[in-house]
């Protein structure tokens, strides 16, 4: 890998350790595209996204037939924003699950790290979008203020699309 693909994934994994929670987006037969909030766990060394999730939940259903998922993250304080296309998969590894477990997740499972439906969802992202403005917000609307009264374009900030697991 390149240093700019480096740097990227870099950047990829920063923004989504610092907004954390995502809309994790999959597509279902009958409903069409589903979303619902989802806490990341763990990014991984290859830009991978680990989320808990139930094995009885509807999106384990939707995975199994299709595992092309969508994943948004969205951070308006900073104005910063992620968008991962990727392929999931649904992992039962008890090693993994007690490596990543935090006693906050008890809300989800009462049971703890005994909790029979416990499972993994391990997203392999194929491309990511992001921005990241690097401005307040303050900061944002005089950009914006100034575009439009002169005219120009607004832009600020980086604006990146990657391609983190070619196939």
């Amino acid at each position: 890998m390149n240093s700019d693909a480096t740097n990227d994934l870099t950047k990829f994994k920063e923004l989504v350790n610092d907004i954390r929670v995502a809309t994790l987006v999959t597509y279902s037969q009958n409903d069409g595209m589903r979303g619902r909030p989802m806490s990341t766990a763990q990014v991984g060394d290859m830009g991978d996204l680990w989320f808990f999730t139930n094995e009885y939940s509807g999106k384990v259903n939707e995975i199994a037939a299709d595992n092309d998922v969508l994943i948004s993250y969205a951070s308006r304080s900073d104005n910063s924003y992620v968008i991962v296309k990727g392929t999931s998969e649904l992992i039962d590894d008890k090693s993994k699950i007690e490596s990543l477990w935090n006693p906050a997740l008890k809300v989800w499972f009462p049971q703890g790290l005994s909790d029979p439906s416990i499972m993994l969802l391990k997203v392999e992202p194929v491309e990511v979008e992001f921005w990241d403005g690097n401005s307040s917000k303050i900061v944002v609307a005089f950009k914006m203020l100034k575009a439009y009264l002169t005219g120009k374009e607004y832009k600020d900030g980086e604006h990146k699309k990657i391609d983190v697991h070619e196939d």
